[in-house]
């Protein structure tokens, strides 16, 4: 006879389904019963919030929101610089579903829960003489959540991180525990890997890994017609190749990276780490709130300090990624590769065009430019083609806030003449018609959610906007909840 700790969670008096749930409750005066997203965009004060240890406290929280009729929302770190992991339901914070739970060198696969950041999925990894095939800039998020948002790198013959996915288990919308990969259960998988958290909680992730390596990173800086001119060379001569452009000074930073069996030898601008190049740059942004055209010397200035041609060796994730210093307003959105050049030149002739007015938009960091391979999932901004992403930031100096509506309008309104698919982690306010033309599996996806999840336990604010079309403001969640 089964007892109340190993019961089915259906079976559970609702009474005791409290008592069970109440160590993994957040309690509401802890500041951990409120949401906020990394760069301080986006906040939620969610009706209750979970912290699971293990998989059954997830189905203990599914159920008791199945019973009361509640959306529940999967949130990890938080670095997405949207709303996607807000809501005013229930909240399932992942970070204690933490761990490794295979790793087969042999046949190249790592299985690990989907609340393991990258960084310590990395550091498991380098124990085992693995890595991951590509990564991002940055490794503070939760596998769970790069999955989900098909997450990218760079590099013109690399998918985005969701097409090394080689199979999830997920819990569903029943109370069900599935596999799936693309031999079973194809059409949930391929609407898991890029699903937004719409079609279930995804408990763990098999993964594709290669044998650790090193990468070969050259730096150089050109003007922005050199690179354009020499554009598919450019983007084509090595493995992973990444852009920085600085429109104030017309300058590219171009970033070549390759696999090496050199020795580790770092490089960096030793500038661009130190005082000077940290807390120098934060507060000349914050004056440059009061007073715009100081925007323009703060690019050149930055442009400056890592102008140097740099040669650096070290593992691969230290060099995929960069430091992404303080909390920020960020977009990106990808474009077909063949309508890159058409897409940089109207956005230069743009910025131009705000540089001679006296009140036009002062860019003060540099537009990052990466690529990727084509795919086949859904919802991939790669789906069915080679891509091109191209992502603006603004800092917030101290966490203060800066002009930056008008600059991602104007952004906005370009790349969408271009084909661009807004990246689905980044705020975007695009709506199911105009999403349909951009995807054509984009009515299989909704298809796969409606039978999978049919009353919408998953389907949080975010995804009724967005997939739905339900009439959420996407400033909702902008106001801190009190």
């Amino acid at each position: 006879m089964s007892t109340q700790l190993t019961a089915r969670p259906s079976d559970i008096p609702l009474q005791n389904l409290y008592k069970l749930l109440q160590p993994i409750t957040v309690p509401t005066s802890s500041p951990r019963a409120k949401f906020s997203n990394w760069g301080q965009t986006y906040h939620c004060a969610p009706l209750a919030v979970f912290e699971p240890e293990n998989e059954y406290h997830c189905e203990l929280v599914l159920e008791l929101a199945r019973r009361e009729g509640k959306v529940v929302k999967a949130a990890g770190i938080g670095h997405s610089p949207s709303d996607l992991a807000c809501t005013n339901g229930f909240m399932l914070r992942t970070e204690k579903l933490n761990r490794v739970l295979e790793v087969n060198a042999e046949k190249r696969y790592v299985v690990a829960q989907a609340g393991i950041t990258l960084k310590d999925l990395h550091a498991q990894l380098a124990e085992r003489n693995l890595a991951m095939i590509n990564v991002g800039s940055i490794s503070d998020q939760t596998l769970g959540g790069i999955v989900t948002t098909a997450t990218h790198g760079s590099g013109i013959a690399y998918g985005v991180i969701s097409t090394n996915v080689m199979s999830l288990n997920m819990l569903l919308a029943d109370g069900s525990k599935v596999t799936c990969s693309r031999k079973e259960r194809a059409d949930l998988f391929i609407a898991s890997i890029c699903g937004l958290g719409a079609t279930g909680f995804i408990l763990s992730i098999q993964l594709e890994v290669e044998p650790a390596f090193r990468l070969k990173e050259i730096q150089e800086s050109m003007t922005f017609d050199e690179v354009i001119r020499r554009f598919d060379e450019l983007v084509y001569s090595a493995e992973h190749v990444r852009f920085w452009w600085f429109p104030a000074s017309d300058t590219v930073r171009c970033s070549y990276s390759d696999r090496t069996q050199e020795p580790k030898s770092p490089a960096g601008s030793w500038w661009w780490h130190t005082f000077l190049g940290h807390h120098v740059t934060q507060f000349l942004i914050l004056v440059a709130r009061f007073f715009l055209p100081l925007n323009t010397w703060i690019s050149h200035y930055t442009c400056w300090l890592i102008s140097n041609r740099t040669v650096g060796v070290d593992d691969s994730h230290l060099i995929f990624n960069v430091d992404c210093r303080y909390p920020q307003h960020t977009t990106e959105w990808a474009v077909p590769y063949e309508n890159a050049q058409g897409c940089l030149r109207e956005l230069r002739t743009w910025l131009d065009q705000e540089n001679h007015d006296p009140n036009g938009i002062r860019p003060h960091i540099p537009m990052e430019i990466r690529f990727s391979a084509p795919d086949d999932i859904w919802l991939s901004p790669s789906n069915g083609q080679r891509t091109c992403w191209l992502g603006i930031v603004q800092y917030k100096p101290y966490g203060f806030n800066v002009p930056y509506r008008k600059y991602f309008g104007g952004y906005e309104s370009i790349v969408a003449r271009y084909q661009g698919r807004p990246h689905w982690a980044k705020a975007h306010r695009l709506q199911p018609d105009t999403l349909r033309k951009l995807y054509p599996r984009f009515d299989d996806f909704v298809r796969v959610i409606e039978d999978v999840d049919p009353n919408g336990t998953f389907r949080n604010e975010y995804v009724q906007r967005h997939i739905l079309g339900e009439p959420i403001s996407g400033r909702v969640f902008k106001s801190r909840q009190t």
